[in-house]
């Protein structure tokens, strides 16, 4: 059974090694988030790095998740001092668990607040696609994704909660929630 990729990227206002009151915030709302979304039915995984040290995103060993890569558009730093971005990789078992999750409890709150610690990019921050059973997806992959996503809008191989499709390529919708193409950047 194909399992949902999940890639979500963000531009911080400032470096994740600021040591400001408001980067503090987010690494703390971060860390609850995550361990809420761990144990979240339908979610099955998330890209970790083997080392474990989150400022060092570009030289970690990121093991079947591939080497860490990022969009075009990110022009901040790469260095443990200078990394200025917020992302994630993970897999699912479906849309509903995935949407359930991220628009619901701790989670919903961080949304809220997004635009304290986030740039507003003119791109969209996250992309869907389906894997096949035991494939990892890669940081690259992801990458791919959300650039075609930028650059063509919502297909089944780069896809949003609003413009959502099944395993098989055809348009599927989550209920509850109307189409609108604004939604994606």
């Amino acid at each position: 059974m194909p399992h949902l990729a999940l890639y979500t990227f963000g531009v911080l206002k400032s470096p994740l090694a600021d040591p400001a009151p408001l980067t503090r915030e987010f690494y703390d709302i971060g860390e609850a988030v995550y361990g809420k979304i761990g144990q979240h039915p339908g979610y099955l995984a998330r890209a970790e790095a083997a080392d474990g040290d989150p400022g060092m995103l570009f030289e970690a060993d990121w093991c079947a998740w591939g080497e860490f890569a990022v969009p075009t558009w990110y022009g901040k730093g790469r260095t443990v001092e200078t990394t200025a971005l917020a992302t994630t990789l993970s897999l699912w078992t479906d849309l509903r668990p995935a949407f359930d999750a991220i628009y619901t409890g701790l989670h919903r709150e961080a949304l809220n607040r997004r635009y304290d610690w986030f740039e507003r990019t003119g791109h969209p921050s996250y992309v869907f696609w389906w894997v096949p059973d035991g494939v990892t997806p890669t940081w690259q992959d992801g990458v791919s994704r959300l650039e075609h996503l930028h650059d063509h809008d919502s297909a089944p191989h780069a896809f949003t909660f609003r413009h959502s499709y099944t395993p098989e390529g055809t348009p599927a919708g989550i209920k509850g929630i109307a189409p609108k193409s604004d939604q994606v950047r």
